[in-house]
């Protein structure tokens, strides 16, 4: 046995209460190397009373990489507290006890001891990670509000062009606002989605109001806070959560607070809400010039534009604690995205969730993080991780072909173990945003690779979400070229891949208990014909996967319930899936 491979934390993913009553406990074990793993578990103050090292519970494998197995068990406990520890029986019959004091040799002296175990010391509520329920039954489609309608051409600001009339450039101005989105929630209905998430609404001087002026307003060149009111209220009664971006890492360069140290230097009372080295911190002075890199004060990248916000200052904390509050009290906003989340402080962070979940117990809390995020998911900070992570792992076997089924099942397991099931249940699964490129451009224009892909995410753990225009088949390279005007025209829309997107967001919802909670198994990984089968099941239903990347036909049996397919064949042997072909069945 690889001893070495083993690996449990307390009070970590491995080990933490899934429930009230229900605590989740996990091990790491080099893949196919162990045969079996028993929990020995019991309450502290009774292991030489009750004996209870005397007997255990099995583990199962909820997960298998290409290096690891990972083994879980659900335990309860009549006291609310418990120690545990892992009998471990290798394939080469080799047996250990792995405890809190490390891994040692089963014997009765070891297995007395209570020092050698892992302790749930209590099962405190109130640390419990919990995530809001009706997130992981929401399908989410994001809108960048200055490309997806103009409702009111009265609010276009000056050099406005003609809406869809070109490419877009980083400048470019089209008129979209939220009155184009009160217009259109019908057919967001129709489409079947019942979250939406907004880029940044407030003031601010570019067209992706990334680089807030003020917080506190909704940017004129959208509407005023009045509209936007009307708009939480229309997409509420029709079933619709609102989520909005806020960027708390750092303001515009046109702020006022900015503006004030831009000109009152080392006398503006504003002087410490930033990471200002030297000055002076105008424009073009002192080495700032755009995109420079020996900026006299710390932005977003080496945007200057974006001056970076100290939010170890407990004034920012106030103030931006005042805004995430006020949107939520003032509008009934149901969720907050935070856009660079991890370059944030997380003492931050942590009185953020504080005061806006005591508004809101449901409240939803999405950090942009591109990489792995134990840290912010602990369940004091955030809820969920917009996953690109998923997102790269999904397009690199479906889109791009650079890894094989069975890397692509080993990167998804991987994710899964990185987090508790209560947030896997609530990740944030998106194929393209504002900030990369369109699906079907990184597909090739292969309308079918894009649904499959599509299709792919909408079975896997999270809460999925669809880019504006990409249910009509829109295209687009990298930003700004991802973020064209929304077509509008039935003409010119992909009304085919309208169709298929309504079924698979209708399918997703229909299927809610297991697409939310079911576990995943994949049965069929194969390399070569790049073709995978997988389960999700709960106790009360299953649904499964059959997806052919590759050019080689595959066949399934024929008393296949199809819920959804693509590029499939009946025949006398089954159901023959096509390249690029798929079926989801119950």
């Amino acid at each position: 046995m690889e001893r070495a491979a083993l690996l449990h934390r307390p009070d970590s993913e491995y080990a933490y209460l899934f429930e009230k009553e229900v605590m989740h406990v996990r091990l790491r074990t080099k893949k196919d190397d162990v045969k079996e793993v028993k929990v020995i578990k019991g309450d502290p103050y009774l292991i030489h009373e009750d004996k209870w090292y005397e007997e255990s519970e099995a583990m199962v494998i909820v997960a298998s990489t290409e290096d690891y197995d990972y083994w879980q068990l659900a335990v309860t406990a009549e006291f609310r507290r418990i120690q545990y520890a892992f009998h471990v029986i290798g394939v080469d019959g080799e047996e250990v006890f792995y405890g809190d004091r490390g891994i040692f040799e089963m014997s009765n002296e070891t297995i007395e001891k209570a020092e050698n175990y892992f302790r749930m010391p209590f099962f405190q509520e109130i640390d419990r990670f919990k995530s809001p329920e009706w997130v992981k039954e929401t399908v989410w489609y994001q809108i960048f509000p200055e490309r997806f309608a103009n409702g009111d051409k009265s609010n276009d600001p000056e050099g406005t062009l003609p809406w869809g009339s070109q490419l877009p450039g980083r400048e470019d101005f089209f008129g979209g606002d939220l009155q184009g989105v009160i217009d259109h929630l019908d057919y967001l209905v129709d489409l079947g989605i019942n979250g939406l998430y907004f880029c940044p609404i407030f003031k601010a001087s570019s067209n992706h109001k990334y680089d807030t002026i003020d917080y506190f307003d909704v940017d004129p060149d959208f509407g005023d806070k009045a509209l936007f009111k009307k708009l939480v209220e229309e997409a509420h009664k029709r079933g619709i959560k609102v989520m909005l971006d806020a960027v708390f890492n750092h303001m515009g360069y046109y702020s006022p607070q900015f503006q004030d140290v831009v000109k009152n230097e080392e006398k503006s009372k504003y002087k410490d809400w930033f990471h200002i080295h030297s000055f002076p911190v105008e424009l073009g002075k002192n080495g700032n010039e755009e995109g420079a890199k020996t900026l006299s004060y710390d932005t977003f990248a080496f945007t200057p534009m974006m001056p970076k916000l100290n939010t170890a200052n407990k004034e920012v904390q106030d103030y931006l604690l005042d805004i995430a509050t006020y949107w939520i009290k003032e509008f009934n906003i149901d969720a907050w995205r935070l856009d660079v989340a991890n370059e944030v402080d997380h003492h931050f962070w942590k009185r953020f969730y504080e005061e806006t979940t005591a508004l809101d117990e449901d409240f939803y809390i999405l950090g942009e993080i591109w990489h792995s995020s134990q840290s912010w998911l602990n369940g004091d900070e955030f809820h969920a991780v917009m996953n690109y992570a998923f997102t790269e792992t999904v397009t690199n076997f479906f889109v791009k072909e650079a890894i094989s089924s069975t890397k692509m099942a080993s990167g998804l397991y991987e994710q899964l173990m990185l987090y508790r099931d209560q947030t896997n249940q609530v990740m944030f699964n998106c194929l393209d945003s504002h900030d990369t490129a369109r699906l079907l451009h990184m597909a090739g224009e292969n309308k079918d690779v894009a649904k499959m892909t599509l299709a792919f995410t909408f079975m896997q753990h999270g809460s999925p979400c669809i880019y504006y225009g990409t249910e009509i088949g829109m295209t687009g390279a990298n930003d700004p070229d991802c973020r064209r005007c929304m077509v509008w025209e039935k003409e010119n829309q992909d009304l085919d891949f309208l169709e298929f997107t309504k079924q698979l967001v209708a399918l997703r919802r229909a299927e809610q208990p297991i697409l939310s909670y079911g576990t995943l198994t994949f049965e069929t990984l194969n390399n070569e014909d790049s073709y995978v089968e997988f389960t999700r099941e709960t106790t009360d239903g299953s649904l499964k996967g059959y997806f052919n990347k590759g050019t080689k036909n595959q066949v399934v049996s024929g008393d296949t319930n199809i819920l959804l397919s693509q590029n499939i064949e009946k025949t006398e042997a089954g159901y023959l899936i096509k390249e690029n072909g798929f079926i989801i069945s119950k």
